[in-house]
Formats: structure tokens, sequence, C-alpha cells
């Protein structure tokens, strides 16, 4: 892959110009680190010291002279189809009931309700019948 870039990076600079910002074996890098690692070009771009709109030229310098150059295509469709054997699966999808829990193992497993502290309505609780109050501040004492 080097090979190919610096000849081509040497063809487009024949006439001179200014000193690139990246050498050819960075922009490669660059690309490369681009598609593997799946990072950002901002945090590409914050490594190396340059502009995100610099890496994308990079990446798009690179990938074009890759694809040029023809070596790293991939196979075409009809290639492919020749080549591979043609295996059958079976996936059995149908639906089945699950039994779920009946709702009488929430009511066992219930908590008691702890009783009101001194201070929250003189342990009054709406819906109860005055017998009922008395018995409560009996077992508060």
């Amino acid at each position: 892959m080097l090979k190919l870039l610096n000849e081509a990076y040497r063809i487009e600079h024949l006439r001179g110009g200014h000193p690139p910002k990246l050498s050819v074996l960075d922009r490669l890098v660059i690309m490369l680190s681009y598609y593997r690692d799946y990072r950002t070009m901002e945090n590409i771009a914050f490594e190396y010291g340059v502009a995100k709109s610099t890496v994308c030229e990079c990446v798009k310098w690179v990938e074009n002279i890759l694809i040029k150059s023809g070596e790293f295509s991939l196979p075409k469709k009809r290639e492919l189809v020749r080549d591979t054997e043609i295996e059958v699966m079976l996936v059995d999808a149908t639906e089945c009931e699950i039994e779920r829990p009946k709702k009488i193992a929430e009511i066992l497993l219930r908590k008691k309700e702890k009783a009101h502290d001194k201070g929250s309505d003189s342990g009054r609780r709406k819906g109860f019948k005055d017998t009922q109050r008395l018995v409560f501040a009996r077992e508060r004492s």
C-alpha cells in the first residue's frame, strides 16, 4: 500500500508545491485507524495536530488511490456466486405460550405495613374506625 501511495504522491507533485502537513505514511495510518478503530475524525485530528478537514482529505485521498490501483478491490458478485456452495438451513420459529406466575405469590410475599411515627397525624389513618385507632394507640405504648 505504501509503495502505491508514495508513487501517486510523487506523480501528483512533479511540478512542486508547498510541503504537506502529513507524510504519506501518516496519511495511510490515519486511514487505517479511522476504519479499524472506529475513531472520530476529531479524535484523530487532535492526535496529529491538524484540522478535521485535513483528516477527511487524507482518508479520501488514500481511498481513491487504493481503489484506482485495483489491487485492493473486493471480488465481483458473479465470482462469489460461482465459488459458493448453497446450504439450506431451516429455523423453527413457531410461537409457544409461556406460563406466567400466578398473582397469589405476590400477595404472600408482601411485607407488613409499618405504623406511623409519633409526629404524623397522631395515629389516625383514613378509613379506620375509632376502635381501631385505640388499638394502634395501645400498641405504641
